[in-house]
């Protein structure tokens, strides 16, 4: 499954972002069921950017946040996160795909 957050980045906010952004990353992929997580920034408008993870399965991200260790690296983090979706998995394992609200 792949998991993507994006991020609007002020111009002089890059190097705060990047540190709490790299350590995310560092613990996200010391969490069981990571198969990659990293940081890039968008080609064509250098203030996006995002954290791209790949995980064994659903659970296995969602468990990536348990716990006090991961409110304390993730939340400053992806609170500033734009506001989306963010998982997805192929359509052969997302199976019926229902809105979570409507």
């Amino acid at each position: 499954m792949l998991a993507l957050n994006r991020f609007r980045v002020r111009p002089g906010d890059e190097d705060d972002f990047v540190r709490l952004a790299e350590a995310a990353v560092e613990f996200m992929a010391s969490r069981d069921g990571a198969e990659s997580v990293e940081l890039v920034q968008n080609l064509d408008e250098p203030d996006l950017w995002a954290i791209v993870g790949r995980w064994a399965n659903v659970g296995s991200y969602r468990r990536a946040f348990n716990g006090y260790e991961a409110k304390v690296v993730l939340v400053p983090l992806l609170s500033q996160a734009i506001d989306e979706p963010g998982a997805y998995d192929r359509p052969v394992d997302v199976g019926e795909n229902l809105p979570r609200f409507g």
